[in-house]
């Protein structure tokens, strides 16, 4: 069995990731660039981002460091009023606090973070919560689960990730704990093939925690 679950945040608990992708589209419509979905989504994958695109349209650094700060307030503007709940996640995480301890290691900034969670029920279940600002090296560095490991006192055998993005399992994967990947419509053409488990939903996650070895 499982003991603990290290859950990603975006794209797993809530559905934020097309609404950075919105953020950052707007704040190069400001410069007059448009940003290319298909080719964000790879640069993503790879640990990359917005500016990215930027960077290659020829755009300066003094430009990019004004429009990441309005790419910032964009997406916690998305946040406030857009609908970003996924179904069932509040009751998956109540029914499997009856067999696990869980805890959230994200990417998000805390102010991010904050804001989606001001009135939302999630962060009950969690024993502690780990934002961008909690370590030093990004997934798909293993330094994120890494850190989660010791500050739960588990051991990689018996904690199981939970992912959507090839970014987030590599992560788990060269922190050598195993990854369940959750089904995410913006994620879907990732390589999961180090996966230990795909699954459609939350809920799914009671049956691997119970009955893994």
């Amino acid at each position: 069995m499982k003991e603990y679950i290290l859950f990603d945040h975006d794209g797993v608990l809530v559905d934020t990731e097309f609404w950075y992708y919105k953020a950052g589209e707007r704040a190069l419509a400001d410069v007059g660039l448009t940003l290319d979905k298909d080719q964000y989504l790879r640069d993503m994958n790879q640990g990359l981002g917005t500016w990215t695109q930027a960077r290659a349209a020829g755009i300066d650094e003094q430009t990019i460091s004004r429009q990441r700060v309005a790419r910032d307030d964009y997406y916690q503007e998305y946040l406030r009023k857009e609908a970003i709940e996924i179904e069932g996640v509040v009751e998956a995480l109540a029914e499997l606090s009856k067999y696990v301890r869980m805890a959230i290691v994200t990417t998000a900034k805390r102010r991010d973070f904050e804001v989606i969670h001001e009135k939302r029920q999630m962060r009950q279940f969690m024993d502690f919560v780990l934002v961008r600002e909690d370590y030093k090296l990004a997934k798909p560095h293993p330094e994120p689960y890494l850190t989660g490991l010791k500050r739960f006192g588990a051991t990689k055998e018996e904690t199981l990730v939970v992912e959507d993005s090839a970014r987030g399992l590599n992560s788990a994967v060269a922190a050598g704990i195993d990854c369940a990947i959750v089904y995410n419509d913006f994620t879907k053409s990732h390589d999961f093939s180090q996966a230990s488990h795909r699954i459609e939903a939350l809920i799914e996650l009671k049956d691997i925690v119970r009955h893994v070895n």
